[in-house]
């Protein structure tokens, strides 16, 4: 048997885990991202020597870490440092995080970015991704242990069965399958085929080892059209949770769907980035004035450039390198609309509703001046106005893996 604990509020989360001290530990992406942003606001505050400490053996860690939690040998001198590591800062670290005793901690609900997930397991924590939904009581695939990679949700598990539509759609057949939506059968035979087949709607493939990967939601998935990389893949989820590994940006949409290139449209996070304009004496008079600095246009700009070296070195995704970015003036909101109530982004609504800006984009305009409209916390309408800035962004020649 096992105790189910629930955090008070998603505020309490940190001190919440600190004090259950869990065994087992399961959240979506968003809160990982979360956790390993307050993690380097308080590292960036923190004296020279812990903030060099914390940087050199995180440097240990990020190349040797996944490498011992899957259970290979890293050498002795590794072996050495990252035992010295654990003492002065992954322990630590894990316990702040309230994961001193996880065992094993998953991830599931959307994909996680690869850099976070290996953050995670080069500090000594077991994340592992699982995949499922509700139709399917939950699990299709899981992660077996040395066996966890950022780029898969694992293997079947038993009694499952997986295979790909034309469409390349993960249909899948399992014991744990819904019967039927209650009193809608219209809405059961469009994702239930007769011969039981469960439409994911979810976009992937199996790769050479057997594990199931996943591209993206099927009708979110695009292609690029015209321009040098005319006919490439376009999977808008993968390069916007490279984007969210960086601890500067809360929520990033990316658009390129039958476009000659790619752009996205950003926001910052208040927290870490008023943090880091504190640091450099940078005044702001809130959210829309910081966003717009161009001081934050720089730091931003690197992020952007960071990941399109990063996605020059995939071979499949390389065309989907982002050409030009802006910050938005206002933070993307449930209650306008923007995001689900599970914080995932409404991608055609966002681009219906910043239509100007999506239009300046790709027309190569400098800026633009946008008026939406809100709702505030106290159920108030208004509106949010400002002239924003476009940045280009530095693309890379795709980088050919060695034969």
């Amino acid at each position: 048997g096992y105790v189910v604990n629930c955090p008070e509020s998603g505020a309490t989360v940190t001190i919440d885990l600190k004090e259950v001290g869990p065994t087992y530990y399961f959240a979506p992406p968003r809160v990982f991202e979360g956790l390993l942003t307050s993690v380097m606001i308080r590292m960036e505050d923190a004296g020279a020597l812990k903030r060099g400490m914390f940087h050199y053996f995180m440097d240990v860690a990020r190349r040797v870490g996944p490498t011992r939690m899957d259970g290979k040998s890293i050498g002795l001198m590794d072996s050495i440092k990252y035992k010295l590591g654990d003492w002065l800062v992954y322990g630590p670290l894990r316990n702040n995080l309230g994961m001193s005793r996880v065992r094993v901690a998953y991830t599931a609900g959307e994909a996680i970015g690869p850099d976070l997930f290996s953050f995670y397991r080069s500090i000594g924590i077991n994340l592992k991704q699982l995949y499922g939904s509700t139709e399917t009581a939950v699990f299709v695939c899981l992660q077996p242990d040395h066996e966890a990679r950022a780029d898969t949700v694992g293997v079947p598990c038993e009694g499952v069965e997986i295979k790909l539509s034309e469409s390349g759609e993960i249909l899948v057949k399992s014991p744990g399958l819904l019967k039927g939506y209650y009193k809608n059968p219209t809405a059961t035979a469009e994702v239930l085929t007769a011969d039981g087949w469960y439409h994911t709607s979810d976009a992937g493939f199996i790769d050479a080892s057997g594990h199931l990967k996943i591209i993206d939601r099927v009708k979110d998935v695009g292609r690029l059209m015209g321009g040098a990389h005319d006919g490439a893949m376009f999977a808008p989820k993968y390069v916007e949770n490279k984007l969210k590994f960086f601890s500067y940006i809360k929520e990033a949409v990316a658009l390129g769907d039958k476009r000659d290139r790619v752009c996205v449209m950003l926001n910052i996070d208040f927290e870490a980035v008023g943090n880091w304009a504190e640091r450099r004496n940078l005044t702001y008079a809130g959210y829309t004035d910081l966003a717009q600095k161009p001081e934050v246009y720089e730091l931003i700009r690197d992020c952007v450039e960071k990941v399109n070296a990063d996605l020059s070195r995939d071979e499949l995704l390389a065309g989907s390198q982002i050409s030009r970015f802006l910050v938005l003036h206002k933070e993307l909101d449930a209650d306008d609309g923007e995001l689900t109530r599970t914080n995932k982004v409404r991608r055609g609504f966002i681009s219906e509703r910043y239509a100007a800006l999506v239009d300046a984009l790709y027309s190569g305009k400098t800026e633009q001046y946008i008026d939406i409209q809100v709702k505030f916390e106290d159920g108030r309408s208004g509106s949010v106005s400002a002239t924003l800035k476009l940045g280009d962004a530095k693309t890379f020649a795709p980088v050919k893996a060695a034969a």
